[in-house]
């Protein structure tokens, strides 16, 4: 029996072979008619980390009446989401199961099993140890992707920071030998003395409170950004984040002669690119006793108010400029290479894809 396409309504179907299943698709608008256990047969067979899939018992959100008719049941399908969290709108017969999928969902709906088992993970929720690891160390806690390759580049960064930091840190005498010839300071600079300090002031911490801080937020963003970036593009970004960082600071403050010293400016820029390209991740924000997932620009955009308020008070001792000028170099390049990023990394993509909802 010749059926017509219930997307266009105008072109007959033909047999298409589809992930081991033969399913009916119209040559003309693309779509994809499924009869009733085919979509779960397809499914299963993709490569899409999922072997078992049953599509019925994992519908979202039913949309209403569809304008499409069954092609079987010649019965007004129903509009569901594909499922909860995956805003991905497909048209289904209630009577015999059968599903229409338009050409620019297929390839989404395919790679739906792993969508759903990263949801799983990302809207996983806050635990009484999660509660008491922020209460106690005042650092937030963090849900998102799992890096595909282990974050060497980000290890060695740590490691460099907490050896330099060893080496003079519980010494008055050699902390000010260190800071005074290798801290960062504008006027020096400016005047053509330690340009190596451009550099080296990345790898100084004032306190143990100062380096834990900044290279606990590294180990939070630092292994996916790596793992998006590929650990020598990685090592170059954070470099240019942290000279920017340093740029912002003489622009904004030339004649200044305090000591400057931190990696704090390029893990700013870090959380420019992570705010960018991590659209999905969760990090938990603490208000006395109040723990709440935010999302990467709440979160973020928080830290900024901070930053601006303590720049608009006019504390001493703290680089605000560095850590506003970092952030918004890290915006730039995050949105800069956000599409080859993108493309380098599928996954990557299909969590940032609009249709994903995350709940926080």
């Amino acid at each position: 029996m010749m059926m017509i396409c219930p997307g266009c309504n105008k072109a007959a179907m033909k047999v298409h072979h589809f992930h081991g299943e033969e399913v009916d698709n119209c040559r003309s608008c693309g779509g994809m008619w499924f009869e009733n256990g085919e979509l779960n047969g397809a499914l299963s067979r993709a490569d899409n980390g999922d072997d078992k899939v049953r599509v019925e018992e994992t519908l979202g959100q039913q949309l209403g009446a569809s304008a499409r008719q069954c092609v079987q049941c010649e019965c007004i399908m129903q509009r569901h989401f594909l499922m909860p969290g995956y805003e991905i709108e497909v048209d289904v017969c209630h009577q015999c199961s059968g599903v229409f999928i338009d050409e620019h969902e297929r390839a989404k709906v395919v790679h739906s099993p792993l969508v759903k088992k990263h949801l799983a993970d990302l809207n996983a929720k806050i635990s009484a140890k999660t509660w008491i690891f922020q209460f106690l160390s005042q650092m937030p806690v963090e849900f998102s992707l799992k890096p595909a390759s282990r974050p060497i580049m980000t290890y060695l960064l740590l490691a460099l920071n907490i050896l330099i930091f060893i080496g003079y840190g519980f010494d008055l005498n050699t902390t000010d030998t260190v800071f005074d010839n290798f801290a960062m300071r504008s006027s020096d600079l400016l005047a053509g003395h330690h340009p190596w300090s451009l550099v080296s002031h990345m790898f100084l911490h004032g306190d143990l409170l100062h380096l834990a801080g900044n290279m606990y937020f590294l180990y939070v963003v630092g292994d996916n950004l790596e793992d998006a970036l590929g650990r020598a593009k990685f090592l170059g970004l954070y470099l240019l984040c942290g000279f920017a960082a340093a740029a912002a600071q003489i622009i904004a403050d030339p004649s200044s002669s305090i000591p400057m010293v931190g990696a704090s400016g390029a893990i700013a820029g870090l959380f420019g690119m992570y705010l960018i390209w991590f659209r999905h991740a969760s990090l938990t924000f603490m208000f006395v006793i109040y723990q709440k997932k935010l999302s990467p620009l709440a979160f973020f955009g928080i830290w900024l108010v901070f930053n601006i308020i303590g720049l608009l008070m006019a504390g001493e001792g703290v680089a605000y400029w560095a850590h506003i000028g970092g952030f918004v170099a890290g915006l730039a390049i995050g949105a800069a290479l956000k599409s080859k990023v993108m493309q380098d990394n599928p996954l990557l993509a299909m969590m940032n894809a609009p249709e994903v909802k995350i709940a926080r």
